[in-house]
């Protein structure tokens, strides 16, 4: 993961490595897939929307909530030609973010001091909304103006078999001191759970029954020391962004209410 060669986003910001920054010991530890992106609002010469909102640099912290002074100068340091328009400050940043925030650590009595945040994959990635946005405004234009080549990869789940990955991320959940970990939909479960806990179970669905339902908490043991496992859906399903599970959506909300407890 740390050998990658330089990969660009469109305008040539180089795509980075997003991580924990505060490392100091945690109460719990939050498991997602992959880091998101600083998007830009890309405007033609005349003001007209080419683009609501473009992947242009790698967020500045993980689980970014879009803050607009953070994505603001970050953006103002893009240079773009003249006759290409603008970039500026897209309102859609940080959706995740402040999903984890409101919808997960807030009702279990945590905030961001006290939680350590890790993706199995700890860059950006370009998704086909992205992809078909990018090819449809940029890649054409791209050369005739200088600019870099797209060369951030789309999302594969094959990414997320390495065993090196998987062993620093254990190293990263020992080092936060956490004793609850909480798993953000199947991906954290199917490509790190359950190569070290020893369940069976590969998904989300599978941890859910009448006596275990959405939300319960499980006690398990990874690599010698005891945890509680909490398994959630995706802030993807749980704030109802883009294309998503009603049925998972639900469950979350049924969690939010029933929780009588912190952590």
């Amino acid at each position: 993961m740390n050998d990658l060669p330089k990969l660009f986003f469109p305008f040539g910001q180089q795509l980075k490595k997003v991580e924990q920054k505060n490392k100091t010991p945690k109460k719990a530890f939050v498991l997602g897939v992959y880091a998101s992106a600083v998007h830009a609002q890309w405007k033609d010469k005349n003001g007209k929307q080419k683009v609501a909102a473009l992947a242009v640099a790698s967020e500045p912290e993980i689980f970014w909530t879009g803050n607009e002074a953070e994505g603001n100068e970050i953006i103002a340091k893009i240079n773009i030609p003249a006759e290409l328009g603008t970039l500026s400050f897209s309102r859609l940043n940080g959706p995740s973010g402040q999903a984890l925030d409101e919808l997960y650590l807030e009702p279990l009595g945590l905030t961001r001091d006290n939680t350590w945040l890790s993706d199995l994959l700890p860059e950006a990635r370009i998704n086909p909304s992205q992809k078909k946005a990018i090819d449809r405004e940029y890649s054409n234009i791209a050369k005739a103006f200088g600019l870099p080549e797209v060369t951030i990869p789309d999302f594969k789940t094959s990414e997320l078999d390495s065993a090196s990955r998987r062993e620093e991320i254990l190293k990263e959940l020992e080092m936060s001191g956490a004793e609850t970990l909480i798993l953000l939909g199947d991906l954290p479960i199917k490509k790190f759970l359950k190569f070290y806990s020893g369940q069976s179970v590969s998904n989300l669905a599978g941890f859910c029954n009448e006596q275990s339902p959405y939300g319960t908490s499980h006690e398990m043991k990874i690599n010698g020391k005891h945890y509680q496992i909490i398994p959630l859906c995706h802030p993807r399903q749980a704030a109802r962004l883009g294309r998503s599970s009603s049925d998972w959506g639900i469950a979350h909300d049924n969690w939010i209410k029933s929780l009588n407890c912190t952590y």
